[in-house]
């Protein structure tokens, strides 16, 4: 009961700032400048940062390096399997945005691509026509409702991040997220916590083998890997806020929230 008070509050919360930030798309795009966002903990960031390239060299680098190998076939039924859940949380947003049509889409694409396309293994949707996915999160809907993004922020583990899209992303823990409502909140006989921490772990590994060879060149070519991450996340965020098909040369086209939020 008391998760969903707290989630009916932030929907009429979110509700309120879109009536009173409008829909100037200018002012969308100056509140999301990535030169605008400070990195107000920058000290506390780098440590964070360190520690995180160091736990990538000891289990991500290695298990990635790993999963790369694997089959073409297999890597992408995963990483249709994760998009298919991504689903999950892409909905309610496309709702709380107003894109009443994308969520009937995107609602078709996962019973669709959970049913006869194997609990998402096969993309069956793709085949049948359905418009290219675009994954959208809690953070993504406070910005497009005017709320800017706040200080840069590192998370342990979890990587690049804001202010505002952290705290979006409790959403996500008090009913946002039926796919951790179903595995962590509720004692299903189906599924257990072990299935959403495994998704989560998944997601990483399968987001650091799609970029191995960018991440590399990244670093290796940076005068400061930190600078250079932080700018290239937060041009990325940018361009999923605004939904721009623009491509960042220095990266791959899977998503940097995959990590983060979901």
């Amino acid at each position: 009961m008391f998760r969903k008070f707290i989630l009916v509050t932030l929907t009429v919360f979110m509700f309120s700032l879109n009536a009173n930030a409008g829909s100037d798309g200018n002012l969308i795009l100056k509140k999301n400048q990535p030169a605008e966002v400070k990195d107000c903990f920058e000290n506390l960031n780098r440590a964070t940062f360190a520690f995180n390239q160091a736990l990538d060299g000891i289990l991500f680098k290695p298990v990635a390096s790993i999963y790369r190998v694997l089959p073409s076939q297999v890597k992408a039924g995963v990483s249709n399997s994760l998009d298919n859940l991504s689903n999950l949380v892409t909905i309610p947003n496309n709702i709380l945005q107003g894109e009443i049509k994308k969520a009937g889409v995107n609602s078709g694409r996962f019973v669709i691509n959970t049913t006869v396309g194997i609990l998402g293994f096969v993309d069956v949707a793709k085949h049948l026509g359905f418009p290219e996915y675009e994954k959208e999160d809690y953070g993504q809907s406070l910005a497009a409702m005017g709320v800017g993004p706040g200080c840069y922020l590192v998370l342990p583990v979890l990587g690049p991040s804001t202010v505002r899209d952290t705290t979006a992303s409790i959403a996500n823990f008090i009913g946002g997220d039926a796919w951790y409502n179903v595995t962590v909140v509720n004692d299903t006989q189906h599924f257990s916590d072990f299935d959403y921490y495994a998704s989560r772990v998944t997601s990483g590994i399968d987001f650091r083998a799609k970029n191995y060879n960018a991440i590399e060149n990244l670093e290796k070519n940076s005068i400061d890997f930190y600078a250079s991450v932080k700018s290239l996340y937060l041009q990325d965020r940018q361009q999923k806020i605004l939904n721009t098909n623009k491509v960042i040369e220095t990266q791959d086209d899977s998503d940097w929230e995959e990590i983060e939020t979901q």
